[in-house]
């Protein structure tokens, strides 16, 4: 299988202020999905990503999400390649189970389990 990006996402201490900041630069519709989780939908066949207010002093950042058929199979072949884990998996009813990873050089990066009979496909992976 090929492993696509499927979803983006930024993540910030005002996460309602950054949201509204990506709609109004790009004209993306902004959708709150959940608590401290907005939906940033660019339209014309552009991926969907979305923002996640952070809190406890975690740092903004902005991430992939990768689809992927085994979740902690990735994991265990991300680990063995010196990465290492930093949020554990997580199910989103109606989305799917992702997890994320920090890669060798720093970089923060998603991985997911979509959940096949979701109909959304932007749905939000936190």
């Amino acid at each position: 299988m090929s492993h696509p990006v499927i979803h983006f996402e930024f993540g910030a201490p005002d996460g309602g202020a950054l949201a509204d900041f990506y709609g109004r630069l790009f004209g993306w519709e902004v959708r709150p999905s959940g608590p401290e989780y907005w939906l940033l939908s660019p339209g014309g066949g552009g991926l969907a990503g979305g923002v996640l207010q952070t809190s406890g002093g975690t740092p903004p950042y902005f991430t992939v999400y990768v689809s992927v058929d085994d979740l902690e199979a990735s994991i265990a072949d991300a680990e063995k390649l010196g990465a290492s884990r930093v949020v554990e998996a997580t199910s989103v009813p109606g989305v799917g189970t992702f997890a994320m990873i920090r890669d060798p050089a720093g970089n923060l990066i998603g991985m997911m389990v979509q959940d096949t009979t979701a109909s959304d496909r932007g749905g939000s992976p936190s």
